[in-house]
Order: C-alpha cells, then structure tokens, then sequence
C-alpha cells in the first residue's frame, strides 16, 4: 500500500512538472506593462502597439544597444554616444566619435521619455522609434557598419540566439526584431523622478532660488519646453546662427524654407548633466543658455514668433531659472542599473 502511494505520488509530480514546463513554453516572453508617470500625458501613440514590450525584448535590446560589435570596427556602441550617466546623451563633447575617429556633424541628443515623440533627431527626420538605429548604425562617420554584417556576427554569436530566441520565439535573427528589440529597450528609457518630480508629488520642497527660478521659467520658457516634458515636441527658430556644417535643421527634411534653422525643442530634463547644448553643442553651460535668449537678435528672419521678445532678466534672475533647471536632474534614472550594465 505504502509503495503504491509513493509510486502515484511520483507519477503526480512528475506529470505537474512536465505540465509546468509544458506551460512555461507556451507562455513565451513574458509581458512588461509600460506605465506612465504620475502627473504625465498619455503618448499621442502607442509605440508599442505592434512590438509588445517584453523582459526578454527589453534585455536584448539593451544588450544591443551597449554592445560594440555592431559597428564596423567593434569599437563603438549605442551607448558611446549616448551615455546613460549623461542622460543618454554625449557628455562634454559638442559632437561624437564615430569609427576611426571621426566625427558625427550633430550633437548627440538625450534619450529621454522617447515614448513621447512622434518625431526624432534634431531636424525630425525619423517618424517611428524602431527606424531610428539604422541611421546611426550605418552613417560611415558613426558605426559605419552594414546591415548584413551587423546579422552575419550576431548570428555567429550563440548568446544572441538564445536571446532572440527568448525574446521571439525561436534563433531567427532579422533586422526587423533586432529594431524591435532596440525600440523596446530606448522606448522604456523614461526620466520621471527628479527633484521636480518630487516636488509635484508633495515628496519635497524648493528652497527659495529654485521657486523664484520656476516662477520665472513658467513666465519665459514654459511656452516650449511645456511642463511635464519639458518640450512641446515643435521644431522652432531659435535665434542660432549657421555653424560650420551650414546645417539647415528641419527645411533639410521639409525643403520649405519656413523651416530654415528650425531644430527640435529638446527636453530640459536632466539638462544639468546633458551639456553641451544646443544642436551643435556651441553652449557648455546652462546659464550660457540664458544668456543667448537674454541678448537675442530679435530681428533674425524666421526667429520663432515666441521669442521676438526680448527677455529681460537680472544676473540673479538668471541664476534663480539655473537653479530650478538643475531640480530636472533625475539621478534615479542616470544611475539606473535596470537601465545600465
């Protein structure tokens, strides 16, 4: 009797774990929910709709984007430009190190709430999150490399598909579910904790330089960097001259000359660390920044209609609205180890 209770306790073990494994496969990646910050908007779309966010796409992606191997030489990455302890942008330098040292002609902006933007780059060229690597994996002064060839060594790598694997379903590696798979991963890439953050939470207080900086920046700078992005997503004429590369920003994509040196309003958000500024990195300090709208030649032809104002601001004022931008940091999200290696 005794061994007829063990032996059907053995076969019941058995068939629960060959059902649970059994299960495990069927179920597949396991889904992420993407969540929206407290006090944030609903993205205008949903970048995800047709590329379920996944642990499994998510750790592929982010291994993809800080790996090296996909550029020509194996020394550049993702995150050689966009460096996560800047925010995911390139930290003092106004532009990048491409292969064999070369140089990229932009500068590198943050990666940041990227769920957000219906439009990227500086002059809005890319119009879905899961196209935007190709230009940089491709562009011969940034990793300069081939799509073939990026495929050819990842699947030459074992760990790659059994990745791919996990995040798909089976070893196939395509460019379509590496994009995927990169999308999913800069897609979850939201900055939501910072001082302000806090403060709009009632988790903290502004001390007083950082309350009269926010009063002044609701009075001069909200109108674009709206609140709680920090950008409204346009493409303006802001007053910068042409640089070296005479780059035309958004008329390059339009061919309207309205849009001549019309650049995409960045986000402010962890702009204490994201220096330098501006499309070509010319301003490397924030109240350098001000000091540009503060003198600006309000006579320029196309300047943007906001800023045919002159701002007039004290020395004080102007370090006060510093002082507030700095509350924007969100170290939570730059030292990330969920987001980093």
């Amino acid at each position: 009797m005794k061994f007829k209770v063990i032996l059907y306790c053995t076969i019941f073990i058995a068939l629960s774990l060959t059902f649970i494994s059994a299960s495990k496969k069927k179920m597949g990646p396991t889904p992420i929910a993407f969540k929206i910050p407290k006090g944030f908007p609903k993205p205008s779309k949903n970048i995800f709709a047709n590329n379920t966010l996944t642990q499994e796409g998510f750790l592929l992606g982010k291994k993809l984007f800080f790996d090296p191997k996909l550029s020509k030489d194996g020394q550049v990455s993702c995150e050689s430009c966009h460096q996560q302890f800047a925010a995911f942008s390139t930290y003092d330098h106004n532009y990048s190190h491409g292969v064999n040292n070369t140089f990229t002609d932009r500068n590198a902006p943050a990666l940041i709430n990227l769920a957000w933007m219906d439009k990227l780059h500086w002059d809005g060229g890319v119009n879905h999150l899961e196209v935007q690597p190709l230009n940089p994996l491709t562009a011969p002064n940034e990793m300069a490399e081939s799509l073939d060839s990026i495929l050819h060594k990842l699947n030459a790598d074992p760990n790659y598909k059994q990745m791919f694997k996990a995040a798909f379903g089976d070893e196939k590696i395509t460019t379509q579910r590496m994009l995927k798979s990169m999308a999913q991963y800069t897609g979850s890439l939201v900055s939501a904790n910072s001082k302000y953050d806090k403060v709009k939470r009632g988790e903290a207080s502004f001390i007083v330089p950082e309350q009269k900086g926010y009063e002044l920046f609701k009075l001069y700078c909200n109108t674009c960097h709206q609140e709680p992005l920090f950008t409204d997503n346009s493409f303006r004429n802001n007053g910068i001259t042409l640089n070296k590369f005479n780059d035309i920003g958004r008329q390059k994509i339009t061919l309207d000359k309205k849009d001549s040196l019309k650049f995409k309003v960045p986000t402010l958000r962890n702009v204490g660390v994201t220096l330098p500024y501006m499309h070509d990195g010319r301003f490397f300090d924030v109240e350098k920044v001000i000091d540009h709208y503060r003198n600006l030649d309000t006579t320029i032809i196309n300047l943007d209609a906001n800023l045919q104002k002159k701002i007039s601001m004290t020395e004080m004022q102007k370090k006060q609205l510093a002082m507030f931008l700095y509350t924007l940091t969100d170290t939570s999200f730059t030292r990330s180890k969920h987001l980093g290696l």
